[in-house]
């Protein structure tokens, strides 16, 4: 009996005066397993304790069984209430720390996440700065080309206007002065090569020269503004009549397209137009070509499979080659045009839009059908030439097209201070004569595909009197 109470008093004054040591919060494997083993041990002397101390009061001390069981069952209960609470306390306390080295743990987190943010903010800082310090000076630069390329032009203009003023440049004068054609591009002579034939003669001479393969390609540059350098070239068709008389395209397409003969004039442009890229290609494969195309030739079944076969056999050009129909051509696009327009687009070819007359246009339709390249001529996109309603403000225009994709070209540009308004619109490309007619291309890049040499692309393919290369 003395021992079990030494027993009962330990179990006491461990509950009471040790505190129970800290758990980790991880616990390690078996440790409930631990734990339940010394619960039945703790559980079974407990048992041990209360059935000792009935078996005392009923040997002993004489009390009757029934009244000596009670008192060991209230002594089991006791002990039980007491091992319960004291566990209570104990896994309340490891709580206790365990939430408070979370909380240590979120803390110190939080001062880790604060000192990387303050890093990474210093070092995106120091990025700013050293990214800016470089770019200024760069900017600084751009600015003063910019102002001197500006200051150039305005040099240049002031000059030739200088010289019209003592008449020592007629020719000059009379072309600014003269009223535009149907194109600059397609402006050789005095044009009106027909006048006085009737209009069945000149099919007569059309036909007959289109029969006869005498048909030249000229190239006209189009340049960045304002570096001048050529990024493309035009294609232009010129006539050879059997007296060798050229005559520009403005004076026999209207004739030619009443007449049904475009179709195979396209053909045959189209087929030299490739050779030409071709011979470009072999030393600057950063040149494009413009080509013309007809929408008799869309509505011609037949010449336009002729075509759509050539194309596809070609489609490795298709990022150079750009075909071009006039604003008019577009309006009066339908379900067939469209549908020929797609079967080229799915190919990989894009288009042009050349001969504007107003400003009247979309240019999310635009970018829809696949092109990629707006021509307007300068007087237009100026403001100084007459034309209807405009849906554009031409200032805007160069910004709102580039959104969808599309770049501007301004065409016509004849004089040196044209240059300089088109740059305060913005315009990146430029065509005109003022920086360099039509030139017609030399007969050997279209007798081979190939060429020999060490000539420059704008020399190997152009005549002697030729356009600087790209």
């Amino acid at each position: 009996m003395v021992a079990w109470t030494a027993l009962l008093g330990n179990i006491g004054i461990s509950a009471r005066e040790s505190p129970p040591p800290r758990r980790p919060l991880h616990k390690p494997p078996g440790t409930g397993l631990m734990l339940r083993i010394g619960a039945i041990f703790v559980a079974v002397c407990m048992v041990l304790i209360a059935a000792s101390l009935g078996a005392v009061l009923y040997l002993v001390v004489k009390i009757d069984g029934p009244s000596a069981a009670v008192v060991a069952i209230g002594a089991f209960a006791a002990m039980m209430l007491y091992y319960t609470i004291s566990n209570r306390l104990r896994d309340r306390s490891d709580l206790g720390d365990q939430i408070a080295d979370l909380s240590r743990g979120t803390a110190d987190l939080a001062r880790q996440v604060a000192e990387i943010t303050r890093r990474l903010n210093t070092v995106e800082s120091q990025a700013a700065n050293s990214t800016r310090g470089a770019i200024d000076p760069l900017a600084a630069e751009i600015g003063e080309l910019g102002a001197l390329v500006r200051q150039i032009a305005e040099t240049v203009a002031s000059h030739a206007a200088a010289l019209e003023e003592q008449g020592a440049l007629p020719a000059a004068a009379a072309t600014a002065e003269a009223p535009l054609a149907l194109s600059e591009s397609d402006t050789v002579g005095s044009g009106h090569h027909f006048r006085g034939l009737a209009r069945e003669a000149i099919v007569d001479v059309v036909s007959k020269a289109i029969d006869a393969n005498r048909v030249d390609l000229y190239l006209q540059p189009i340049v960045t503004l304002p570096q001048r350098k050529v990024r493309h070239y035009e294609a232009l068709s010129r006539l050879r009549t059997e007296d060798g008389e050229i005559v520009p395209a403005g004076d026999f397409i209207d004739i030619a397209e009443s007449a049904g003969l475009m179709p195979k004039l396209d053909n045959l442009l189209l087929f030299r137009s490739v050779q030409v890229l071709r011979r470009l290609h072999m030393k600057n494969r950063d040149v494009g070509l413009f080509c013309n195309i007809s929408i008799s030739t869309l509505n011609d079944a037949i010449q336009f499979r002729m075509l759509l076969d050539f194309m596809d056999a070609n489609r490795a050009l298709a990022p150079a080659l750009t075909l071009e129909f006039s604003q008019n051509a577009y309006r009066s696009f339908g379900p067939i045009e469209w549908e020929c327009l797609s079967a080229l687009a799915d190919r990989g070819f894009r288009f042009s839009m050349d001969h504007v007359v107003d400003l009247r246009m979309e240019p999310k339709d635009l970018a829809t059908h696949a092109f990629r390249f707006l021509k307007v001529p300068a007087g237009l996109l100026l403001g100084k030439t007459t034309s209807a309603l405009s849906d554009i403000h031409p200032q805007d225009l160069a910004d709102l097209l580039a959104r969808s994709g599309i770049d501007l070209i301004a065409e016509r540009v004849e004089n040196e201070s044209v240059v300089l308004e088109l740059l305060d619109y913005d315009v990146r490309f430029g065509q005109g004569f003022l920086f360099s007619p039509p030139r017609p291309v030399r007969a050997e890049a279209l007798r081979s595909g190939s060429g020999e040499g060490a000539a420059s692309p704008g020399e190997a393919v152009l005549a002697p009197a030729g356009l600087p290369s790209a």
